[in-house]
């Protein structure tokens, strides 16, 4: 495992009482200029230097591929539970796997100064009432994580609004830059970021997690995260572009234009994931990226959740070579921008379900999928154990 570090507070599981979410925002210009999450870089010696990433066990995915043939079933006939529940297997290192009892929802919010030049079809206050609205167990992602079993929190990374109590307070800035014109961090906000979601991963794995899940929650998100995955995967802003909130024709062409500005102040960074993310991501794509490479090293599973999310991953991959070996898609999202990263990261998605939400709802979704794999492999009689007759 990689190391552990002092507990940062914890937010408020799905279904948490409402009388802290309905405390009002406080006006920004009269909010003290602290950002906790700029005190705390020392946290790991660098935090952009990732050790190697080990791989799920192979020996025991061959084990639970085995243990399938002796299953009361024709051979795959199970098809993708099947290879989800071998996928676990590896991970856990254990034939059958143990339940996955203690699946954890992290929500990385935070607003765009993109979101001001007419990419989105909603203002930014709307980020911190959702954040209010998952904390008080309204949400889709908190309806879903309570029919899973899972527990959900809030990290408010660079929203433009703030206010005390209900989420996990790890503040780089308010808002990050606006990408199309200017840098999204600094050099010591984008450090800062990367290490705070790469705590938050220790934490909640050293709290007992054994499946992780990042949501987005954020105005103008899916503009840095199509940048992104335009970079990486060397497709075209015309391409990959989509409807995020629900922009109309000009809107997209002003997403369209500000993606490919943006793309254009990167394009000479992209053998630097660093640097990729200071220029042209936001505090919280920097947290989710530090966050899903954690995981990896710590062995800990993930299920990806849209285009945001799955943007990110590309930035995780990068800074941590491998990590996509701990990771399944959810769901495939109806971004058009989110098909090309999975292609990119060679994810096969559980659900094809058109969502477009984020917050990590399509992940989550997915969970009770894998919860079935698990117990198929967990419980089902072998044909010795049935009585039943095999196949010779």
């Amino acid at each position: 495992g990689g190391p552990a570090g002092p507990p940062v507070p914890r937010g408020a599981a799905a279904g948490a009482p409402e009388a802290e979410a309905a405390a009002a925002p406080r006006d920004l210009d009269t909010v003290p200029h602290d950002f906790p999450g700029l005190g705390d870089v020392s946290y790991y010696d660098d935090p952009v230097a990732f050790p190697p990433v080990h791989p799920p066990s192979h020996s025991v995915a061959e084990e639970a591929r085995a243990r399938h043939l002796t299953l009361t079933k024709p051979a795959t006939s199970l098809g993708r539970l099947e290879e989800l529940s071998v996928w676990v297997s590896s991970c856990q290192e254990a034939c059958p796997p143990r339940p996955l009892d203690r699946a954890r929802v992290v929500v990385f919010a935070g607003d765009h100064g993109v979101a001001e030049h007419g990419v989105s079809a909603f203002p930014r206050e709307v980020t911190l009432q959702m954040a209010d609205n998952i904390v008080g167990g309204g949400a889709a992602v908190s309806v879903l994580a309570r029919m899973a079993g899972a527990t959900v929190r809030v990290a408010d990374m660079a929203m433009s609004a703030e206010r005390p109590g209900g989420l996990d307070d790890h503040k780089i800035r308010r808002s990050s830059g606006s990408i199309d014109r200017e840098d999204a961090l600094t050099p010591e906000e984008v450090r800062a970021a990367i290490a705070a979601g790469r705590r938050i991963a220790d934490e909640e794995v050293d709290s007992g997690a054994d499946l992780l899940i990042a949501g987005d929650l954020g105005i103008g998100n899916t503009t840095p995260a199509t940048v992104l995955t335009c970079l990486v995967t060397g497709r075209e802003p015309v391409e990959l572009v989509g409807r995020g909130t629900g922009i109309d024709d000009e809107g997209w062409m002003r997403k369209t234009a500000a993606i490919r500005d943006a793309m254009f102040r990167a394009s000479g960074d992209l053998r630097d994931p660093v640097a990729m993310l200071r220029k042209v991501s936001g505090a919280d794509l920097a947290a989710m990226a530090g966050f899903l490479a954690q995981a990896a090293i710590r062995k800990t599973p993930c299920l990806l959740d849209g285009s945001v999310v799955t943007s990110a991953a590309l930035m995780a991959e990068a800074l941590a070579p491998g990590a996509r070996q701990w990771w399944t898609a959810g769901h495939r999202s109806a971004e058009p921008a989110h098909t090309a990263a999975l292609t990119y990261l060679s994810l096969e998605p559980i659900l094809e379900h058109s969502m477009r939400l984020g917050e990590g709802s399509g992940a989550v979704a997915a969970l009770p999928v894998v919860h079935n794999a698990v117990a198929i492999l967990t419980q089902m009689a072998t044909f010795a154990d049935a009585g039943v007759t095999g196949k010779d």
